[in-house]
């Protein structure tokens, strides 16, 4: 017999799968930057064109999500989770032999569309069975894609100094490609009876959604998801900015080989720095979505990016100061890291589950556009010869989002929720759209 208590177990079952396979890809993105120069030495390619493959990667991996979630929505999630893991395993065994730059890209395309299955799948398991603590679990999966690289960087650097980067890409990718599609097989969606049986019916969180499902087309006639989408993109600009670029800012400021003292360890900044960053950047995806399910999405938003503004107008101080450095560096990382739990659970929140893994994938490409402008970046401080100026521009981007959030967001979606409950049915004491997941 399927009891509530049986079902909360198998609905947090489902949560660990998901953090498991973000844990288990996250060094596709997060662990490139150890091939680099190995790559270079092994070829004699250049840095840019061995980079272009990360970009070709970051962009299937981002700009297919929507079609995964499309195909998820209707077919539920282990078909496309067992391909990921294929292409995932591929795409690093083909990384490891390329002889060819063309190869290289094929490889990390093929990879790129593996993880971006992958991540699109496990956010819309998170939003789908946690109506209630969505924040919290969508931050919990995101966390693991966020950090879990952590726990292989160092035994991918290992292999890669005692065999070569072909032994690495090739033993790390059929490992992860494996595990990924055993995965695969103990995923599911829920049933809408199994959400309705253990969602409490009033919650801080349940009172800010609407209770009905809209449809990719009917959420793209909405001024709110296109709202969302700007202010993510302005987010991840800076995200994604710093994650290219902290390395060259702490070697111009002076600090990236300055030693520390670290409770008697003497560590160079940089490299502390770098792990503060990547558990910072993990753990906000976790805090912060748990405090929206209390104070909501919006005002933790402006909470979030206020203190990311705060942090990148230290960072602009910190030259030759390795301790300023590292708290404003972490900082943005802690406080822009969470757009990965916040907006998808805003974007669910809006417009409902049922269609989840395709409208939040479609929100998911802002990191792709993202992605297309960070080089501009790069090219303003190639022309000032400062990074004072990219800088204040992503504070301002922040100050503009925060504001945004509580002014215009928060207004908008309250209308929306509004004029929802008045047309199928006054919110206290009924079931939100977790559970009945109808279409509107």
């Amino acid at each position: 017999m399927v009891t509530a208590p049986n079902i909360q177990r198998g609905r947090w079952a489902q949560l660990a799968f998901g953090v498991i396979a973000m844990i288990t890809i996250a060094n596709l993105q997060y662990g490139w930057t150890l091939f680099v120069q190995p790559l270079q030495d092994g070829h004699g390619w250049s840095k840019s064109a061995i980079q272009f493959a990360f970009f070709l990667f970051v962009l299937f991996e981002t700009w297919t999500v929507p079609l995964n979630g499309w195909l998820v929505d209707r077919f539920g999630p282990r078909p496309f989770v067992a391909l990921a893991g294929i292409l995932i395993g591929a795409g690093w065994f083909l990384s490891g032999h390329a002889e060819t730059l063309g190869a290289l890209y094929v490889a990390q395309t093929l990879a790129g569309i593996g993880a971006g299955f992958v991540y699109g799948t496990m956010v819309a398991i998170a939003v789908k069975w946690f109506p209630d603590r969505r924040g919290l679990a969508v931050g919990l999966t995101a966390a693991g894609f966020g950090a879990g690289a952590a726990l292989t960087v160092v035994p991918i650097a290992k292999v890669i100094a005692s065999s070569g980067y072909a032994a690495a890409f090739q033993n790390f990718g059929l490992v992860q490609g494996v595990i990924v599609v055993l995965l695969a097989f103990a995923l599911r969606f829920p049933r809408n009876e199994e959400i309705a049986a253990v969602t409490p019916v009033a919650s801080p969180a349940l009172a800010r959604q609407r209770r009905t499902s809209s449809t990719p087309l009917q959420m793209l006639k909405t001024p709110q998801f296109y709202l969302l989408y700007v202010m993510m993109v302005m987010i991840a600009t800076g995200l994604l900015f710093m994650t290219a670029q902290v390395a060259p800012i702490a070697k111009d400021y002076g600090v990236a080989k300055t030693p520390i003292d670290f409770f008697g360890l003497a560590i160079a900044t940089l490299p502390f720095a770098l792990l503060v960053d990547n558990l910072a950047n993990g753990g906000s995806r976790i805090l912060f979505g748990w405090v929206s399910d209390t104070l909501g999405r919006e005002v933790t938003m402006a909470i979030a990016f206020s203190c990311e503004a705060l942090g990148l107008v230290g960072l602009i101080f910190a030259q030759h100061n390795p301790w300023l450095f590292i708290l404003c560096a972490a900082a943005t990382f802690v406080a822009s890291g969470e757009i990965y739990s916040l907006f998808p659970a805003s974007c669910t929140d809006l417009y409902g589950p049922k269609y989840a893994a395709t409208n939040s994938g479609l929100l998911y490409t802002a990191k792709g556009t993202a992605t297309i402008i960070v080089p501009l970046a790069s090219a303003i401080h190639d022309a000032t010869g400062s990074w004072a100026a990219i800088i204040g521009v992503l504070v301002a981007f922040n100050v503009i989002v925060a504001a945004l959030a509580v002014a215009v967001l928060k207004p908008m979606r309250e209308r929306f929720v509004a004029q929802d409950v008045g047309e199928v049915a006054p919110r206290e004491g009924v079931v939100p759209a977790s559970a009945a997941a109808t279409v509107h």
